[in-house]
């Protein structure tokens, strides 16, 4: 099957083929990913797929509200974990995202809501020929991070952001000759 140019490694085609690009809407995969997304910033997506699953059990399932409270105890013995990106302020990002996520969630009854208003609740279907025409970064993702970090959010620069809408299907940024288009 012909992918996107990107995917490089048998770790990354089922995620490729069976997230990338797919419409989220539940606000638990929504938090999943963008802790992952933050975790992300720096390094290979093939990383922090080969450490999803030490995230998913560090971090309780990514159980946000668990997360939320967790204190510098919690994340001293994260920050050891090897299994884990061991970056300070990562960690204290995580915590300070799942607090900001909650109350995103208070104000809009979910995340969700607030998310997909970005895009008028519609998958933006991009039509790109080749990879180096998607961009890192566009009016979009720029905005939402902006507000983002204003509600409090960390690690959600443009280019974060943009990668995150690829991830939960705001944008499908898969190439046209790619198969799982």
């Amino acid at each position: 099957m012909i992918r996107c140019e990107w995917v490089n490694s048998a770790l990354e085609e089922p995620y490729h083929d069976q997230e990338w690009g797919k419409p989220k809407y539940d606000d638990e995969i929504l938090f999943e990913m963008l802790i992952l997304e933050g975790m992300q910033a720096g390094l290979s997506w093939t990383t922090i797929l080969n450490k999803r699953e030490n995230y998913r059990q560090a971090l309780d399932g990514f159980s946000v509200e668990k997360i939320s409270r967790y204190d510098q105890t919690k994340i001293d013995a994260l920050l050891q974990n090897a299994g884990l990106i061991r970056n300070k302020l990562k960690m204290k990002a995580i915590v300070k995202n799942a607090t900001a996520f909650i109350k995103v969630q208070a104000e809009f009854g979910s995340f969700s809501s607030y998310l997909w208003q970005y895009v008028a609740g519609e998958p933006i279907d991009h039509h790109y020929q080749k990879m180096s025409d998607v961009p890192a970064v566009d009016s979009i993702s720029e905005k939402m991070s902006k507000d983002m970090k204003k509600r409090g959010f960390s690690f959600v620069g443009p280019t974060i952001c943009y990668a995150y809408m690829q991830a939960v299907g705001l944008v499908n940024d898969h190439v046209e000759y790619c198969e799982f288009r």
